[in-house]
């Protein structure tokens, strides 16, 4: 296999987009996908799959996977793995650039009627592999474009050896009782909480991930477009902000908030040299990875309010989608069947498993589910919501205006410079 890294690559390429074409070594798109063009079924020959987890193209468990699917299906000459550090975006760039691998996972911002512009539809994929949570969330007109790679829950992860060390006797049921806990890791020497500012991602946990189970209304996002001033400081929104700005303020966070430290960080966290992270429970294996022993680390309910009754979502991680134009979607597809079912990439992952006969093997789901949350499964934003966004220029999902909002000087004026572009955008979206 080959390995390939592609932040550098899509600097370049967004030259391409604003051109109006894609890179030079990408097969031709003019030809149909394999499964619309009577190819071949078998499974052979190769494959690109491009990835955020930068760190197993690294340590080689993707290529130990390869590995094990060779073994099953001897005819396959290699899967090619790129890993992108900045996905989100750079995944976008490249999908207007019309420059992308076989197998990806499906950017977060393409509205569902726009999936098969660039995703070929995998209705009988997502037949064989049974009950699937999340099975029509990526789907327009009865046509599947992505299957769930991992489903997950949002909260709190801890190292339990650094709560001990701070004193921190009870797992914090209320937001005064988080701030407490975050204070008593400060004086011991820890960073309480990496908000990873500087890897920007993370940030879209105090805004638009939060909100649908802060609120308890699964559509909350989508009934943003009802209104030309969603962004309040007193709704969902502004107490999710207000939340990540005390913690800043305080000093509960990270020093360097303009680095990306996203991997040193989970060293960090794993060597007790901080606290907590407000991530999906797929984090958990990550830090596990990165030197924690596993029943040092432990994970419970965000409490967001001082109520004591906390909601949780139950959310979908990225989804697998297959490029329109593959040459080779029997392989894509198989491909994707085994990282659902066989790879161990789920449980790798800290997953709850995509397919609901199957139960999650990471222990520190039970802890979670002990607390007794009010679990709240998530729902697809409209293509309406996402239209909005797009025009208004707020990149839902990718933390940057959020990183803006960390910093600003007065939170209400920030809100109203959202607002009124939310507004001229929303005025203009029919």
């Amino acid at each position: 296999m080959k390995k390939m890294f592609g932040t550098m690559l899509a600097v370049a390429l967004a030259s391409s987009a604003l051109a109006g074409c894609g890179g030079d070594s990408e097969p031709s798109k003019d030809a149909a996908p394999a499964g619309e063009q009577g190819g071949s079924t078998e499974v052979q020959g190769k494959i690109t799959f491009v990835t955020q987890r930068t760190d197993l193209v690294n340590d080689g468990t993707f290529d130990k996977y390869e590995e094990a699917f060779k073994k099953k299906y001897p005819k396959v000459e290699d899967i090619e793995f790129e890993g992108i550090t900045n996905y989100e975006s750079d995944m976008r760039v490249r999908l207007s650039a019309n420059n992308v691998g076989d197998v990806m996972l499906i950017p977060t911002n393409i509205a569902n009627k726009d999936l098969g512009k660039f995703f070929a539809p995998v209705n009988g994929l997502a037949d064989s592999l049974g009950d699937l949570y999340f099975k029509d969330y990526k789907a327009d007109n009865g046509q599947i474009y992505g299957i769930v790679s991992g489903v997950s829950t949002e909260g709190i992860m801890y190292n339990k050896k650094a709560f001990e060390k701070a004193g921190i006797t009870s797992i914090p049921k209320t937001l005064d009782e988080f701030y407490a806990a975050c204070e008593k890791l400060k004086a011991s020497g820890m960073v309480p909480i990496y908000i990873n500012n500087g890897a920007q991602w993370p940030m879209k946990e105090w805004g638009e991930v939060l909100v649908q189970f802060s609120s308890g209304d699964a559509k909350y996002l989508d009934k943003m477009i009802e209104t030309d001033e969603p962004f309040k400081v007193d709704n969902a929104f502004g107490k999710g902000f207000t939340i990540v700005r005390t913690l800043k303020e305080k000093g509960y966070v990270e020093k360097d908030l303009y680095s990306n430290v996203w991997e040193a960080s989970k060293g960090e966290v794993a060597g007790g040299k901080a606290g907590m992270y407000f991530l999906g429970n797929w984090v958990i294996n990550q830090v596990i990875g990165a030197g924690a022993a596993k029943e040092d680390i432990g994970f419970f309910p965000f409490p967001y309010d001082n109520s004591g009754k906390l909601n949780a979502p139950l959310s979908a991680d990225y989804f697998y989608g297959i490029d329109v134009n593959t040459k080779n979607k029997p392989l894509a597809e198989a491909w994707v069947k085994f990282m659902v079912e066989e790879a161990g990439y789920v449980e790798a992952s800290g997953f709850i498993p995509p397919q609901k006969s199957k139960t999650p093997a990471l222990e520190q789901l039970k802890e979670f589910q002990s607390y007794k949350p009010n679990f709240i499964e998530n729902v697809p934003t409209s293509s309406k919501w996402n239209d909005i966004g797009n025009r208004a220029k707020i990149d839902f999902f990718g933390g940057k205006y959020i990183q803006d909002i960390l910093e600003a000087k007065d939170l209400k004026e920030e809100l109203d410079e959202l607002n009124a572009k939310w507004k001229e955008a929303r005025a203009s979206v029919k």
